[in-house]
């Protein structure tokens, strides 16, 4: 229920803005280290995309083992996954009604005050106050008119609003390679990751360009290569689905189904393209149906607007992603141009009846995979993720361990082709790499109290490696540890001492460094 402050009534030691896996994570940390804290949620559910369909984390997954940087709070995480099904040790692959469970259960013993559906004011610059003649932030406003007093303020959400409330720098898209001297980032000169197997006519008449392009294809070329622009991967819907008859909720043709707007799909599979199909990998038969393959349901640049867009702007584009969605799977199980096998495939499977009933068993959000990211004075590149001489870390708080592994950004013509433009992924020049708290920590001429576990500052393409839930727990555990002893210590957040920040993680089981690096792919 919305509230004013009420006179008189005690302010919470740290205010956390964003329901996210790491805002859970930064708040039970922030009660162990015996601190008060209030959790305010635009969601109405907690938990962020884990609890939205990703219930297959990215551990030990491919070909490497990953494991070795999960400690803490991400550990116990998987520890209490594992305990829900009846297991002794960490389970990575859950269904996403039982990550909700754990991550209420957290939030329950720890005792951590959560207000759930409480998106910040708009225009964000009204939504954020400072104390008087000085760049600490007071307290946050929400749209509903309450209002959170703090100390210390963490913004653990994908889009950073909070930080764009409190003035601090932000970016999103693609930096130009030059600007940090990187070999990944901006246009890529050839995209071959997830890439079309086949040619695909791009046009609505084939092979005539005057006649216009077909959904999903972006009327723009190629651009410079290594040049910057504003284009942020793909977004998807993490699916659960189901084939249990008991549990199944068949795919139904959305309102307002265009079948032209999957002309593509029609034509992929005319010129020899196979289309994904569902696999059940999670407890219970389930899918964690993602979307990393040259085609399928990333929607490439049609979110263009999602950084710095509005509550409602948002509202639209999930909307839209979701209609399109939605159509998608009605055609793959039903459409007579979809081969045989693979209708016969998609119409065994359905949405699941335990989950997201709220929401007509559909997931809430979307996976964004990147919102704004912070520039402080100390910036995360390509050159931290190198696996032969990276730049060496001074006061890592947690260890990020993938590859760089950014979408591609858009769909557009090529050669007179379909061609999907920005994943990379895998190059065999990566490796595990500390992250620095500098990059939780915005200038101190912008917010002396304020941190991010979620909007690091980070180039483009080095996001990319730490944009995954068990880091993202893992830094939301070093920002809740580093707000409590800003708080203890009487200091900004700039100013926290690495040393007795890096004693109190290490004591907690986090995992700060690794002195290793993968072998290259096999």
């Amino acid at each position: 229920m919305a509230a004013a402050l009420a006179a008189g009534a005690a302010v919470p030691d740290v205010v956390i803005y964003g329901g996210t896996a790491a805002g859970v994570s930064a708040a039970v940390q922030l009660r162990r280290m015996g601190r008060t804290v209030e959790l305010v949620a635009p969601e109405a559910h907690i938990g962020g995309i884990t609890v939205e369909g990703l219930g297959s984390a990215d551990i030990n997954n491919h070909w490497f083992r990953n494991d070795t940087a999960v400690g803490g709070l991400a550990a116990e995480f998987y520890q209490r996954i594992g305990k829900k099904y009846g297991q002794a040790g960490p389970v990575y692959k859950y269904e996403p009604h039982v990550a909700e469970e754990v991550f209420a259960d957290w939030l329950r013993e720890a005792g951590v005050v959560v207000h759930k559906g409480q998106r910040l004011r708009e225009p964000l610059a009204k939504a954020v106050a400072f104390r008087t003649g000085t760049r600490a932030i007071s307290m946050l406003v929400t749209e509903s008119g309450m209002r959170v007093a703090g100390k210390v303020f963490i913004d653990a959400t994908m889009e950073g609003d909070l930080l764009v409330a409190a003035g601090v720098e932000t970016t999103w898209g693609r930096e130009a390679n030059a600007k940090y001297g990187e070999t990944k980032n901006g246009v890529r000169a050839e995209t071959t990751h997830a890439q079309f197997q086949v040619r695909v006519d791009p046009y609505r008449v084939p092979g005539d360009p005057r006649s216009g392009l077909i959904a999903t294809i972006q009327d723009e070329p190629l651009g410079t290569p290594g040049a910057g622009d504003t284009n942020i991967q793909a977004f998807c819907f993490r699916l659960c689905l189901t084939r249990d008859p008991a549990n199944r909720v068949p795919f139904a043709k959305p309102a307002g189904f265009d079948r032209s707007q999957y002309e593509i799909y029609f034509r992929y599979v005319k010129a020899g393209g196979k289309l994904w199909t569902p696999q059940g990998r999670l407890p219970n038969g389930k899918t964690d149906q993602g979307s990393w393959h040259d085609l399928s349901a990333n929607l490439y640049g049609m979110n263009r607007e999602w950084p710095n867009g509005t509550h409602a702007t948002r509202e639209r584009i999930l909307r839209e992603h979701r209609q399109f969605t939605q159509g998608l799977l009605w055609v793959l199980a039903n459409d007579p141009e979809i081969p045989a096998a693979t209708r016969a495939e998609w119409s065994q499977w359905g949405l699941p009846k335990d989950e997201f009933a709220d929401n007509g068993h559909w997931p809430r959000q979307l996976y964004v995979r990147d919102g704004r990211r912070m520039v402080s004075d100390y910036v995360i590149t390509e050159w931290h993720t190198r696996r032969v001489n990276p730049v060496p870390v001074a006061d890592p708080v947690a260890v990020a361990f993938w590859p760089t592994d950014t979408h591609s950004v858009r769909r557009i013509v090529r050669d007179g082709a379909a061609y999907n433009e920005g994943f990379v992924f895998d190059d065999n020049n990566w490796g595990p790499f500390g992250i620095s708290y500098r990059a939780m920590t915005p200038r101190r001429g912008e917010a002396v109290n304020l941190l991010t576990p979620t909007c690091v500052s980070s180039s483009h393409v080095a996001y990319g490696a730490i944009r995954l839930e068990q880091t993202f727990l893992a830094l939301g555990q070093a920002a809740g540890a580093a707000a409590a002893l800003a708080v203890e210590q009487g200091t900004a957040v700039q100013e926290v001492a690495y040393a007795a920040l890096r004693e109190r993680l290490v004591r907690d089981g986090q995992v700060v460094g690794l002195n290793l690096a993968p072998a290259k792919t096999p």
